[in-house]
């Protein structure tokens, strides 16, 4: 997938608990490993990159920046920071300021349906745009997004186009209709799926796939299945062991378990190629109490060398 990396902005998806940030923080580390200057990010008061890029790493507070590898950055957007920036761009600070202050228009943010998702994915973009908020700020080459949850990342998307409709003129209108035209163009925008081999997973991978069609007019450009287990025995292999005088109640089970498991995953996979019209890669299982920091570079340079 090296050719994403030339994307303005990535945006990985997919269901909760299917590793979604364990594939952003690896496509943000193989984008900066590409040479491009690199930032991932994460929504919803989440800050578990750095741990991801490193156990045991502080987080990252929400509204900052912090270098976390060669060429990477990481952030948490923090939409009530992001929105003071994106006034103070937008009028004078004079009237900025006391705006901020009275709080009047958070309240309006806080009130009005999908004004926050429009902030954070405005957000997002706006780290990758050759004009920031922020005067002298440099833009990134690459931003990844670590979206919310499959439902509520479809949401995030969809917020650009309704607001540019809603607004027909005005600052919000224009800035709405320019991530709006960046989400809707695949040279600039990707758009990655995350799920597991099973099949509440792969059920709403399609279901995403398809909605993404039918409401951006655009597909998935990738579907990266996490935690694929190896095929460490044949089942005439288990069979033997199950057949073995003295084995342990506990052996025959896992042999059992370990060949069904992986005959479970490869049935859903293959229902997943079937089905779906993006390409897919496989991230392998990683038996262990954490992912390391290796098992993430591994990850990166395995998505790397898929393209």
């Amino acid at each position: 997938m090296s050719e994403r990396y030339a994307s303005e902005l990535v945006v990985v998806m997919g269901k909760g608990g299917t590793g979604r940030t364990t594939v952003a923080a690896a496509l943000a580390l193989g984008a900066a490993r590409q040479g491009r200057r690199t930032i991932v990010c994460e929504v919803g008061g989440q800050a578990q990159i750095p741990r991801v890029l490193e156990p045991g790493a502080q987080a990252v507070a929400a509204g900052t920046v912090r270098q976390v590898a060669p060429g990477l950055w990481a952030t948490s957007i923090d939409p009530d920071a992001a929105l003071r920036e994106w006034l103070e761009a937008q009028v004078p600070r004079a009237i900025a300021a006391p705006l901020v202050r009275s709080g009047a228009f958070s309240a309006f943010v806080g009130a009005a349906p999908g004004a926050r998702e429009l902030v954070a994915i405005t957000k997002a973009w706006e780290l990758g745009a050759a004009k920031r908020w922020r005067r002298g700020e440099r833009p990134y080459d690459t931003v990844v997004l670590d979206a919310p949850a499959s439902g509520h990342g479809l949401g995030m998307l969809r917020v650009p186009g309704t607001y540019a409709g809603l607004a027909r003129i005005g600052p919000i209108a224009s800035q709405a209709r320019a991530v709006a035209a960046a989400l809707g163009d695949p040279a600039r925008t990707r758009l990655v799926a995350v799920a597991l081999a099973a099949e509440l997973p792969v059920n709403e991978t399609l279901e995403l796939e398809a909605a993404l069609a039918a409401d951006l007019g655009r597909d998935l450009d990738a579907i990266v299945v996490n935690g694929l287990w190896s095929r460490r025995l044949t089942t005439a292999e288990a069979g033997r062991i199950d057949d073995l005088d003295g084995a342990a109640p506990s052996v025959r089970r896992a042999a059992a378990a370990a060949t069904e498991g992986v005959r479970t995953q490869q049935r859903h996979l293959a229902r997943l190629r079937r089905d779906a019209r993006a390409r897919i890669a496989t991230l392998p299982f990683v038996f262990g109490p954490e992912l390391r920091s290796e098992d993430v570079g591994a990850f990166a340079t395995r998505l790397a060398a898929l393209g």
